[in-house]
């Protein structure tokens, strides 16, 4: 998928400025040359960056359309993008969104700086990088956003009591057992935990199975 396919695909969901395009084409010669130097993205998968990371981070906005007023309410509010390694899906999001406060974190330093550097390349006024671990972040924000760091049972400890919306998170293969243990160890309410196929805006087998996990407050 090209630059140009991209953003025709996009488009049809999304209404973009030509400020919004031009950052998202910007995208590809930043990550190749940036990933020759620090191994974010395989370098076999480099060729699918806009399918495979930065479509796949969009889902998350995709899957807000299906909510009355969700995207309304990630449009301006505070977001975590927790394991963001090269800035995926923090900085796809932090382009559709504009007016909403990014903070993309990671423990590992050389990954953010990657995501640093794309970021200040764009010019992204809503992005704060941060090296730390989870558990040294204070919140709250409003959202978490990440793509598959762990298994949820790793993963919600990691963020709890820092969100008051919801998290956002993609993960793929069956997750219903993942779901089950996270409820019953914490004691989630029935219905506080939906999933939303990808494939359902990305017809493209690579996202079979993959899901949009979306954990209510």
């Amino acid at each position: 998928m090209t630059g140009a396919d991209f953003l025709s695909f996009v488009r049809a969901d999304f209404p973009l400025t030509p400020t919004q395009e031009e950052k998202f084409l910007a995208l590809d010669a930043l990550y190749r040359e940036w990933n020759a130097q620090i191994n974010v993205i395989s370098r076999k998968d480099i060729d699918g960056l806009y399918l495979h990371h930065v479509l796949h981070s969009l889902a998350i906005a995709r899957y807000l359309l299906t909510l009355e007023e969700g995207v309304e309410a990630f449009a301006s509010a505070s977001v975590l993008d927790l394991g963001t390694g090269g800035g995926f899906p923090g900085i796809p999001l932090a382009i559709l969104f504009p007016r909403a406060q990014f903070v993309l974190c990671d423990s590992v330093g050389k990954k953010t700086i990657v995501a640093q550097a794309v970021a200040s390349a764009l010019e992204l006024p809503n992005v704060q990088v941060v090296n730390a671990r989870a558990e040294s972040l204070a919140g709250p924000f409003d959202f978490m956003v990440s793509r598959a760091v762990a298994s949820l049972t790793d993963f919600y400890p990691w963020v709890r009591g820092k969100f008051s919306r919801g998290i956002l998170y993609l993960k793929g293969g069956d997750v219903n057992e993942e779901i089950s243990a996270l409820m019953a160890r914490y004691r989630l309410p029935r219905g506080s935990i939906h999933t939303w196929p990808v494939s359902a805006w990305l017809p493209d087998s690579y996202f079979d199975g993959k899901l949009v996990l979306h954990i209510e407050k």
